[in-house]
């Protein structure tokens, strides 16, 4: 199958935009979480928006898999796009507002709508649906991290 650069293109600037929108808002947070309590297995800081922007690329990837599959795809796109902006808003609530439970939860709906973009992208297209998996786990493990930060806070 032939790329098609222009889709590909924008399906990689969809999730990369959201990622980055997402940082400069939350820029002024940093100070106060670099001062909190955090628990066992935290990574540096560095990490974040490392780890961030490769998943990023992934979920461009994939949905361009979706995109271009020639199988109807209108549904994971929707739920690709809703999670897209349940992650936009947790870390407005998490580093901007400090809401650490609120975030929390919201960190948990995040992960059942990851989960649903995952099985729906891997019914559509299996590299696709692998491609999330990553995702899934690293939303756990934020998981992990905003709920420790919540009680140790």
């Amino acid at each position: 199958m032939k790329i098609q650069w222009r889709k590909l293109l924008l399906c990689l600037a969809v999730p990369l935009g959201v990622g980055v929108l997402a940082a400069l808002l939350t820029s002024g947070g940093m100070e106060t979480f670099a001062a909190l309590q955090k628990p066992p297995l935290s990574p540096p800081g560095w990490l974040f928006p490392v780890v961030w922007t490769i998943l990023y690329i992934f979920m461009g990837i994939a949905s361009y898999l979706v995109l271009t599959s020639g199988k109807p795809y209108k549904t994971a796109l929707r739920v690709y796009g809703l999670q897209l902006l349940f992650n936009f808003v947790w870390p407005l609530l998490f580093f901007n507002l400090s809401l650490y439970l609120t975030a929390f939860v919201w960190l948990v709906l995040l992960w059942l709508l990851i989960l649903a973009n995952t099985v729906l992208f891997g019914r559509i297209s299996k590299p696709a649906g692998i491609l999330l998996l990553p995702y899934l786990l690293w939303v756990a493990f934020a998981g992990y991290l905003n709920l420790s930060v919540y009680f140790l806070n």
